[in-house]
């Protein structure tokens, strides 16, 4: 089983490991189209106005352009902990200890615009990058990236379920027909249902947790439907969708 989890938009800072060495990385076939991202994000790096229409951030975001112009100096971490936020704090890696913790790092995988996919312990340095982001003079993101991700998840599809947790813009980057999706839908009182939006993240960090820290291998979505349901969650299922269902 691999969790697929979104990045993030922030992202932690600094770290103990060495520069970014794109051949310590998981999956090498990805590593023509990494190579080419980090040389234009530094160097669009030094065009402060261009990188900030590229990447979509504003002036007080300029220490994000900083971040790319050191990508390849910067010190590193492994990407489970680069990432931050409400999706990073319910799955709350940091706190697991052994076979819990090693069951997490093999399943967690992490969808980047930047890196394409990454491992639980691949050491990468902190960036700014996202799915919608337009590189100058370049194709889009998504163009860049399905030729060659994609190949890779069906691949990995081969041998192991992918519950896909990632956002729509990172699964435009690489689609996995056959992945479980998950949605969160919150319900009233009188049954009616709708999109959860600011806690949408929460309750799949919670379901990331579960699935990466249970015992079960499932191989099919109603056996990850079931982990969940142990773990305390509403779960229904359509075929390969589940809904997670949470109060209003």
């Amino acid at each position: 089983m691999i969790v697929l989890l979104p990045p993030s938009e922030t992202k932690r800072a600094g770290g103990d490991g060495p520069a970014l060495r794109l051949h310590d990385l998981s999956f090498p076939a990805l590593n023509g189209v990494r190579g080419e991202l980090v040389d234009e994000l530094v160097a669009l790096a030094s065009d402060i106005p261009a990188a900030r229409r590229a990447l979509g951030v504003t002036a007080a975001q300029d220490g994000e352009i900083a971040r790319n112009a050191e990508l390849t100096t910067a010190p590193t971490i492994a990407a489970i902990q680069r990432y931050t936020g409400v999706l990073y704090d319910a799955l709350d890696v940091d706190s697991l200890r052994g076979a819990a913790a090693a069951r997490a790092r093999a399943r967690l995988a992490v969808g980047s615009a930047l890196f394409g996919l990454l491992r639980a312990d691949d050491p990468v340095p902190a960036y700014r990058l996202s799915a919608g982001s337009k590189i100058p003079g370049r194709s889009t993101l998504a163009a860049r990236w399905r030729p060659v991700l994609e190949p890779l998840l069906a691949e990995i599809a081969e041998d192991d379920l992918v519950i896909d947790l990632r956002s729509g813009s990172y699964v435009g980057l690489g689609r996995l027909p056959g992945a479980v999706r998950v949605e969160v839908l919150a319900e009233r009182e009188d049954g009616q249902r709708s999109v959860v939006s600011h806690f949408n993240k929460a309750h799949k960090g919670r379901l990331a947790r579960a699935l990466a820290t249970s015992r079960a291998e499932p191989d099919d979505a109603a056996k990850v439907a079931g982990i969940a349901r142990r773990a305390g969650m509403c779960v229904e299922r359509d075929g390969n969708t589940l809904t997670v269902i949470v109060p209003a």
